[in-house]
């Protein structure tokens, strides 16, 4: 699952970066997302993979700071890019006549740019709290890797400040860009009610379906985690929640993107040497026959 999912996205980069019509804003930003997501699943995965193979489940104090900080990068940026990616739908759909002023390479650029300042703050914050917390010399955690929550959980000194920080962040970092997506979805949807021909309806809901079972995929599997968390004996649910938004997640978004996308799948065949034709093809008889 692990090298599905990097080649999976890797192949979506490779696409998008080497076909010129690819080049518009809702490519970038997937380009983006499946560059962040081989980084996510990058994060744990190899660390998972060696536990198994070696029965050795050990880790350094040094090395657990380390991944809770890309962990918690890399976390943010998926949560962004797809705010991102929700909101240029909305210019493409709601202002089409805009969209190509509104979401021009210096804006799209910006936006990733920020989006990036803002996760990096974020998950430096969050790994200098865990750092001034005392711990005791071995920790044993029930899970598959080191989330931020299980680690606090089991400090020998006072958490209020880091769980207020983590709550904090949650509701900030984590439900603004799900507003934001909600928000865009809402108007989305109004408009494409508004469009009278039942082909212009499919052709705009087309348009939003892959970035939607992405996000849902994405929202759910993480509610699911901290749902299960909260339930009393939940550390096997817990990492069997964490492992679809962690493992599952990061490997279904390019089948997601590239099954439904002509765009995407024309540029793929070009890159392992399958003919494409570029237009339709047009069969009529000549005069005189």
């Amino acid at each position: 699952m692990y090298l599905i999912t990097v080649f999976g996205n890797l192949l979506i980069t490779l696409a998008i970066s080497s076909d010129s019509h690819l080049h518009t804003p809702m490519y970038f930003f997937l380009a983006n997302l499946s560059s962040v997501d081989i980084c996510f699943t990058s994060t744990t995965n190899p660390k998972m993979l060696q536990n198994i193979q070696t029965q050795s489940k050990v880790i350094t104090y040094d090395d657990c700071i380390t991944e809770i900080y890309f962990f918690l990068l890399f976390a943010g940026m998926d949560d962004f890019l797809l705010a991102v990616m929700a909101y240029d739908r909305f210019v493409a759909i709601c202002h089409p006549l805009h969209h190509t002023v509104i979401m021009n390479p210096c804006f799209c650029g910006l936006l990733v740019l920020v989006s990036w300042m803002m996760s990096a703050l974020h998950s430096l914050l969050e790994s200098l709290m865990v750092l001034w917390l005392s711990f005791y010399r071995q920790v044993e955690i029930s899970h598959f890797f080191y989330e931020i929550n299980q680690v606090v959980r089991f400090a020998c000194s006072d958490t209020i400040l880091n769980d207020i920080v983590m709550y904090f962040a949650t509701v900030l970092l984590g439900g603004s860009p799900l507003a934001g997506i909600i928000y865009s979805y809402s108007k989305i949807v109004s408009s494409i009610v508004g469009i009278s021909s039942a082909q212009g309806k499919y052709k705009a809901f087309s348009t939003c379906a892959s970035h939607l079972s992405v996000v849902s995929l994405f929202y759910c599997t993480i509610l699911g985690v901290y749902l299960s968390s909260a339930a009393p004996q939940s550390s096997h649910s817990g990492a069997v929640a964490s492992v679809m938004y962690t493992v599952v997640t990061p490997m279904l978004n390019p089948f997601i993107y590239s099954l439904r996308n002509r765009d995407i799948k024309r540029a793929l065949k070009r890159i392992v040497g399958i003919p494409v034709t570029e237009g339709p093809i047009v069969l009529g008889l000549k005069k005189g026959l």
